[in-house]
């Protein structure tokens, strides 16, 4: 699926699905969701449709992921190419980008930090 036809909401809710931690914080949860859109509409509409959807419970400041063992491997689900990027998590300039393949789309690039960061691995 081409970049430009990729859902943001679609690609946050699966972002949400496939988190490797029991519970985070709303703010924590934004910031993984700011890697797909900085429009705090569409930030809202994914943490809401994910709630709606059963894929996230949200209570007293918490988001938790209903599901377990749904995360993304790095062999199977991250995809590496070398060329000039920014990363969409922190802006640095990198020439590997890590890129996340869902269902709904791709997310990235990352850098190998932020890749990490991003899906909950630091």
């Amino acid at each position: 699926m081409d970049d430009a036809d990729s859902d943001p909401v679609e690609l946050g809710v699966e972002l949400l699905a496939h988190l490797e931690h029991e519970e985070l914080s709303v703010a924590e949860a934004m910031d993984r969701i700011e890697t797909v859109t900085t429009n705090p509409g569409l930030q809202r509409e994914i943490l809401d449709t994910a709630a709606m959807r059963g894929v996230i419970d949200r209570e007293d400041g918490l988001v938790r992921p209903r599901t377990r063992g749904t995360y993304v491997s790095f062999e199977g689900d991250v995809v590496v190419r070398e060329g000039d990027f920014s990363c969409e998590r922190c802006g640095a300039s990198i020439s590997t980008g890590h890129f996340v393949q869902f269902d709904g789309g791709e997310l990235g690039p990352f850098g190998s930090t932020c890749i990490r960061k991003v899906l909950g691995r630091e």
